[in-house]
């Protein structure tokens, strides 16, 4: 009479062929998450420039901080915001780093990107 079930050697086999397959896809799929933090960093820097182009049409001028765009900075008529629903962060969590031009003409939002040390990750509009 024969057991019915599979032999060590099939499990083996079968474990060898998905540690192949494991081995071809992770490499493929590692450095992706960090692509797609990038990507999110410059959609989120894109609609936070449509927000300031909206504000600069409705105000006359940039706002003289981020929040601005989600509160009206006081008592000003011509705010028709919020222009962003929330506090914009980038995704490794921090806060967007605003600078506003001179006289109000122009500004830079940025991300320290991955890493906060290297300007050369720096992600900027």
């Amino acid at each position: 009479m024969r057991k019915k079930g599979f032999t060590l050697v099939e499990l083996m086999l079968v474990v060898i062929i998905i540690g192949v397959l494991a081995a071809m896809v992770m490499p493929r799929l590692v450095g992706r998450s960090e692509q797609a933090r990038i990507a999110a960093g410059k959609a989120d820097i894109s609609n936070i420039d449509l927000a300031m182009d909206l504000y600069e049409m409705d105000i006359g001028s940039y706002p003289d901080k981020l929040e601005d765009l989600r509160v009206n900075p006081g008592s000003n008529n011509n705010w028709k915001g919020p222009y962003l629903k929330k506090d914009p962060k980038d995704p490794w969590g921090r806060p967007y780093k605003y600078e506003r031009g001179t006289e109000g003409a122009s500004y830079k939002v940025c991300s320290d990107g991955p890493d906060e040390a290297k300007p050369e990750d720096d992600i900027c509009n």
